[in-house]
């Protein structure tokens, strides 16, 4: 394949009368590919066949137009066709910028896309040469970790170069890379197969690595604390060498303490914590807490404060691109990245930033291994491909496919992705890299039970009337789309589910992009609105007979008016949300677990949902629906962790006769994408975008009933 892309044409053997057999094939993919963008998730193996459909466009057309064979008509007709290719290509271009630059004609395909591009045209019929068929590496292109666009962003706290200066005698850094290995495997396109052994669980068995024995003795605590035995084993792990981890154990077990001790017991110093903001002083305690002889500076804004001879430097995502500059050069010997599904999207700013960080680490340490641990009960919420962005954090993947290690490790299986005992295998040779998934019900059998309660409620005023109204409405404007389609069908044919979730799907599509008028986002904000009275009266029961509540809401609006009628019902409350600075929300924690009067924590569902400890209630209410069951599950967890020594319920307040009661049927129908991926289970993959239409396809067929 000449200069990665050239415009030579390869020759081509019509079939069935195609005169450019490329061209179907082509259509086929971008509709792949445009149907991952419209939920949201464009991954690596999409990225690829965005690019190579891209190059076979390009290619196509110089042929079409050179080809003097052919009739004007004919010419015209192709063409047209090829450029309705290009205009979905500029459609989820669009939605996606970062996929711009594979527009570019300079661009160089890598093997990945080299192998795609032969795939299809032979596939097509094509005939190629040896040299056509032949692999080439691009020229290697390092990422600078400050881009010329943030240079000018730049701070460097003020301690920073006198620590710089303090050691200039550091151990020298020595090339670590591996050779890629070359076997069988060689030409394969392996993330995809990768994935696919994650979506196919495992017939029972959790994705966690092989744990050395917990000792009889915790060595590693300071007193008069003590460690679980599932943390002794991950710090057992540590002592023995293993330094790269996807701390996945379900939320309330304790990651944060085992990563700060993991750093102590692989010297990984100075390190590097990028955590959410709200848990960023608590990140900071949690340090001094478990290895207090340890310094820990927590950066803020600027970096004025910074104690630049610090063992551990925390950051949240928001600040971390002002700072890059001088964190890349400081010699970090490890990382962690708290809440790692934070990063799942490559193609925003925070993921490159912390992936740029990471790899600068990794060359700069001097054995090329030092200690990175990504720390998440979630880290699958949509989509399998969310795993990437973690994998290429930890060193496992590139862009490309697996890094030397994973591939030598899946070259051992001795199978190809086309035999189907490949995938189980491939599997546990990715959790063996250092996945470790512990749950609560088999590593904390003391901690109490939890239960999820529903409370429905009506809403019988005005607002819940005009609610229900616009359901119909909306239910009623659905079926006539529906109507319109299946005009041609006989009755007898009986309901399309494809097409009703073809319907659903775009006024999904158009309500994310409205900017008025009702849709189910504005329906569903309504109905919480409508819900928030009814949310606050239970809480205030709740806390004048149980004590301590925590109540959780999804918009600022259904926490003000929580906010404001607690406090007509005589409670002192606190409150938890994103606009917080880190140090207003720690104050409003430590007030919660420590004052005895403050009886309620008013939580946003998105920013306190994550990281805070509020184990000091055993009662939760969910004022408003989550769209994810991992949400949901990730508030409850604020309470139900480590040191709750009661059984915990959460209330969750649902509007009858509403989507509302749906909405919540179907999240907790379908939780089945970190259930399959990481616990080994059968249960349904389903993603956050397949429960909104779900939902739109469940108000179609009442409208349809009615």
């Amino acid at each position: 394949m000449p200069n990665h892309g050239s415009s030579a044409a390869p020759r081509t053997s019509p079939r069935a009368g195609e005169v450019a057999p490329i061209i179907p094939i082509l259509a086929r993919k971008v509709r792949e590919v445009e149907a991952k963008s419209n939920r949201g998730k464009v991954g690596p193996t999409n990225r690829t066949r965005f690019q190579v459909i891209a190059l076979l466009v390009r290619d196509e057309r110089s042929r079409i137009r050179d080809d003097s064979a052919l009739s004007g008509n004919t010419r015209s007709e192709l063409l047209k066709r090829l450029d309705g290719i290009a205009t979905i290509l500029a459609r989820i271009a669009a939605r996606d910028t970062s996929l711009l630059s594979l527009l570019d004609s300079q661009t160089q395909p890598g093997p990945s896309a080299q192998r795609m591009r032969n795939e299809w045209l032979l596939s097509s019929g094509a005939e190629l040469s040896e040299e056509e068929l032949q692999i080439k590496a691009p020229a290697p292109a390092r990422t600078p970790v400050v881009s010329a666009s943030l240079a000018q962003k730049q701070v460097v706290p003020a301690g920073v170069p006198k620590r710089l200066k303090a050691r200039p005698f550091a151990p020298p850094v020595f090339p670590s890379g591996t050779s890629p290995a070359v076997g069988h495997l060689s030409g394969w396109d392996l993330l995809e197969p990768l994935y696919r052994s994650f979506e196919q669980g495992a017939g029972g068995g959790a994705a966690s690595m092989p744990l050395p024995p917990s000792p009889r003795i915790d060595q590693y605590s300071p007193k008069p604390l003590e460690l679980m035995a599932h943390q002794l084993q991950l710090l057992e792990s540590v002592k023995q060498g293993h330094r790269s981890f996807l701390l996945a154990d379900e939320p309330g077990l304790g990651k944060t303490a085992q990563s700060v001790i993991a750093a102590s017991v692989a010297h990984a110093y100075p390190l590097l914590a990028v955590v959410p903001n709200v848990v960023k002083i608590n990140w900071a305690r949690e340090v001094s807490l478990w290895t207090p002889r340890r310094k820990v500076s927590v950066i803020h804004g600027d970096g004025r404060d910074v104690d630049a001879f610090a063992d551990v430097f925390v950051i949240n995502y928001e600040i971390l691109d002002r700072h890059l500059g001088w964190l890349s050069k400081f010699g970090f010997r490890g990382m962690v990245v708290d809440e790692a599904h934070f990063i799942k999207n490559l193609s925003s700013q925070r993921s490159q930033h912390v992936l740029a960080l990471a790899d600068q680490i990794r060359r700069s340490t001097p054995d090329g291994d030092p200690l990175l641990m990504a720390l998440t009960g979630t880290p699958l919420i949509n989509d399998i491909e969310d795993f990437h962005a973690i994998w290429r954090f930890l060193g496992w993947v590139d862009a490309e496919g697996p890094t030397p290690r994973l591939r030598q490790a899946l070259e051992a299986i001795g199978r190809t992705p086309a035999d189907r005992a490949f995938y189980p295998e491939a599997r546990t040779a990715v959790v063996d890299q250092g996945i470790v998934r512990r749950v609560k019900t088999e590593v904390a059998k003391d901690l109490p039970a939890r239960r999820v309660v529903d409370l429905p409620v009506e809403l019988d005023d005005d607002l819940g009337r005009s609610i229900r109204q616009a359901e119909r409405e909306l239910g009623a404007r659905l079926a006539a789309k529906y109507r319109a389609l299946t005009a041609s069908r006989s009755p007898r044919e009986g309901w399309d589910l494809d097409i009703m979730r073809h319907v659903a799907e775009g006024e999904l599509e158009a309500s994310r992009s409205a900017s008025s008028g009702e849709n189910v986002f504005t329906m569903v904000r309504r109905i919480g609105q409508a819900k928030a009275s009814l949310a606050s009266d239970y809480t205030a029961q709740l806390a004048h007979s149980v004590g301590k509540v925590v109540l959780f809401a999804k918009h600022i609006d259904v926490m003000d008016t929580a906010e404001r009628l607690l406090a007509e019902a005589g409670l002192r409350t606190v409150s938890i949300r994103g606009e917080q600075s880190s140090s207003t929300r720690q104050r409003a924690i430590d007030a919660f677990t420590t004052d005895p009067g403050v009886s309620v924590a008013i939580c946003s569902l998105t920013a306190a949902g994550v990281g805070l400890n509020l184990h000091v209630a055993s009662n939760v209410v969910l004022a408003e629906l989550s769209w994810t069951a991992a949400e949901q599950a990730q508030a409850i967890d604020r309470v139900h962790r480590i040191g709750q020594e009661e059984p915990v319920t959460a209330w969750r307040i649902l509007a009858a006769h509403t989507v509302d009661t749906k909405i919540a049927e179907l999240i907790d129908a379908k939780k089945g994408l970190a259930a399959r991926a990481l616990d080994g289970s059968d249960e349904e993959i389903v993603s956050t975008t397949t429960v909104q239409v779900d939902a739109l396809v469940h108000l179609l067929m009442e409208a349809l009933e009615g």
